[in-house]
């Protein structure tokens, strides 16, 4: 039986510090295409959003994670470092993973782990 027809999934991203991280994730890149209190939703493009919620539960934030698949990781590395850097926040340099993307890991400022990456060239 075929589900009827979906028109998007956006996951609810706790932050911390609310305000911080509303800057932070325009720094990045992502438009707040609205905020209603204590919700606002962040776009990237016509494929990628999320719902950030001044929410925070150590425990569930730190266990929090987000996947942004892109084209080039290794630009997207380049224009989220001085990012990083801007806000205090850890970032690693992209690699190869053995489940077949290259990416990197970026902490968000509450703790909330992205991965973004790129699919790996399959040889044949």
């Amino acid at each position: 039986m075929t589900p009827p027809a979906v028109r998007e999934l956006k996951a609810f991203v706790p932050a911390s510090d609310f305000e911080r991280s509303k800057r932070f994730y325009t720094a990045l890149g992502f438009t707040c295409q609205w905020t209603a209190g204590e919700l606002a939703c962040f776009k990237l493009g016509t494929s990628a959003a999320f719902l950030l919620q001044d929410f925070h539960v150590p425990a569930c934030t730190e266990n929090f994670k987000m996947h942004l698949l892109v084209d080039d990781v290794d630009a997207w590395w380049r224009h989220a470092m001085p990012v990083a850097r801007d806000f205090g926040l850890r970032i690693d340099p992209p690699e190869d993973r053995p489940w077949g993307l290259r990416d990197f890991p970026l902490l968000d400022p509450s703790g909330v782990l992205w991965r973004i990456g790129q699919p790996l060239a399959r040889g044949g």
